[in-house]
């Protein structure tokens, strides 16, 4: 499959420089404007300052990208005719010469493709709940793309909208490495912790490179999730998420929302229900795993030429 790397993303790969890819959907459909575009350049600066190459992934016209130009950048976050391209979606966007932006699963599809072992993102999608319409069988492809796709995801855990045990349970059935970065159980995104315990945790980025080293030494077929939770400064009281939750997916219920269209519509219920509280936490805790991010690409890239 072709690709078109920026300059700075083709010469970091060329030349062994640690290089971190970003998703697009968050610029497209996770902030309106101009925060989106402010978030992603705030992405670009920390992973740069932390000595690795950003590579925002997106389709643009048709056009498989890896590192976006200002002007790229800038369709995403102000078109809104963007398509949100999962993997199953990538032949309609690329085969129709439409704009799309990449989803958890995508961007770690086409980051393999690339050769980038590491990936940050805000959280994972996961299995969501069955009162929401879906039975218990709605489940983001983002799992099944972790399960084959050979990369690293930094991660604030999965999104506190969704089924959290079962989305664990899920991966551990794709045999997904789960690793809590400095903390011993499952974030639950705008909140430090779920209560569930991670099947491991490490205390410092060298161990935590060192696991990442030996996963793609021994050659396992799947990708490995990073736990990194939100600043404590930042998180939220995991009651008042939950209360926050409960309404906005009552009114996801009401309005009908299924599928893919769930996870925005109660995203943006929250939003509105918590005055933007909700939006500036998502902020924070991607712009915190952009910088464990870029730290495990350069600690990683050294482990496997030490080793």
């Amino acid at each position: 499959m072709e690709i078109d790397y920026s300059p700075a993303v083709k010469q970091a790969l060329e030349a062994g420089v640690p290089v971190v890819a970003l998703e697009s959907t968050i610029i497209s459909h996770g902030f309106p404007y101009p925060k989106n575009i402010e978030l992603a350049a705030k992405m670009e600066e920390i992973i740069l300052a932390e000595g690795a190459v950003p590579a925002t992934i997106a389709i643009i016209k048709g056009r498989i990208k890896c590192g976006l130009t200002e002007d790229e950048l800038e369709l995403l976050a102000t078109s809104d005719d963007v398509l949100k391209c999962s993997v199953r979606d990538l032949p309609v966007a690329v085969g129709g010469g439409k704009t799309g932006a990449t989803t958890v699963a995508s961007t770690s599809y086409i980051a393999e493709l690339a050769g980038i072992r590491v990936f940050a993102t805000g959280g994972i999608g996961g299995v969501h709940r069955a009162e929401e319409g879906g039975g218990g069988f709605d489940v983001s492809a983002d799992l099944l793309e972790l399960s084959r796709s050979n990369v690293v995801v930094v991660a604030a855990g999965a999104k506190s909208i969704l089924d959290l045990p079962a989305t664990l349970e899920v991966l551990e059935s794709y045999s997904v490495p789960v690793i809590g970065y400095k903390t011993d159980t499952f974030p639950a995104f705008h909140s430090i912790s779920s209560g569930l315990p991670v099947p491991a945790s490490v205390s410092n980025m060298e161990e935590l490179s060192q696991i990442a080293c030996m996963h793609f030494k021994l050659g396992l077929p799947s990708g490995m999730l990073v736990c990194n939770p939100i600043p404590a400064e930042y998180a939220m009281d995991n009651a008042e998420v939950d209360a926050l939750v409960e309404k906005a997916r009552q009114a996801a219920v009401d309005a009908g929302a299924k599928g893919a269209a769930i996870t925005p519509y109660i995203l943006g219920a929250l939003n509105r229900l918590s005055n933007g509280k909700t939006s500036e936490v998502n902020m924070a805790l991607a712009l915190n795993n952009g910088k464990i991010a870029a730290q495990l690409a350069v600690h990683l890239l050294s482990q496997l030429e030490k080793d």
